[in-house]
C-alpha cells in the first residue's frame, strides 16, 4: 500500500483533513477515556507557509490515509521557545500504520519547518501513544520539560529535536 502515496500541502480546514483530525480526536477520547480529545486551539491560519505546513498523505485510489502539520511558535507562557515549530494532530488511519509513513510525514515537516527558519521542532504527545514516542525517540526527539496546552497533565509527554542547518 506504500506504493503510490503521495503527500500534499492542504489547508487545515480542508474537508480530508477535517475528516482526518476528526478520527485521530476519537483516538484520543478511547486511549485516554476522557470524552475530550486534544482540546488544543488550532487556527488553519496557523498552518499557512512559511509559518507552517499541514500535509496529508494520500494512497494511489486518492483516499487520505495520514496527516500532519507544524506551526511556528515563539515565547510565550505556555513554555514555548522563539523560533519553535510545533507538530501537530500526527496520524496514520489504523489500516495503514506499518508503512513508515508517520516517519516520511515527519521527515518532510522538519524540513520544512528548518528551511522557514525554525531552530526547535516540539512536540506533545501522552502516555497512552506508545507507537509514537518509539517514533520520535527513534528520530532524534528527547524528553523536555512540559509546555503547551497540556503542561499541567501528569500523562502528557513532551518532547524536541534541534533543527540543526545544514552546513
Amino acid at each position: 500500500m506504500s506504493h503510490g502515496i503521495q503527500l500534499q500541502p492542504v489547508p487545515y480546514d480542508h474537508p480530508d483533513a477535517v475528516k482526518l483530525s476528526d478520527q485521530v480526536q476519537l483516538e484520543y477520547q478511547a486511549r485516554y477515556n476522557d470524552g475530550e480529545g486534544d482540546a488544543t486551539f488550532l487556527d488553519p491560519a496557523m498552518f499557512v507557509p512559511p509559518q507552517g505546513l499541514y500535509l496529508l498523505a494520500y494512497d494511489a485510489a486518492g483516499a487520505p490515509v495520514a496527516s500532519g502539520g507544524w506551526r511556528g511558535q515563539e515565547q510565550n507562557d505556555e513554555g514555548y521557545s522563539d523560533g519553535d515549530a510545533e507538530l501537530k494532530r500526527m496520524y496514520v488511519i489504523p489500516e495503514a500504520r506499518g508503512l513508515g509513513l508517520a516517519r516520511r510525514i515527519l521527515a518532510v515537516l522538519e524540513d520544512d519547518a528548518r528551511a522557514a527558519g525554525r531552530t526547535r521542532m516540539v512536540l506533545e504527545t501522552g502516555d497512552q501513544q506508545p507507537e509514537a514516542i518509539s517514533l520520535y525517540l527513534s528520530a532524534g526527539y528527547a524528553l523536555s520539560a512540559k509546555f503547551g496546552h497540556y503542561r499541567f497533565h501528569d500523562s502528557s509527554r513532551c518532547m524536541t529535536k534541534l533543527l540543526h542547518s545544514p552546513s
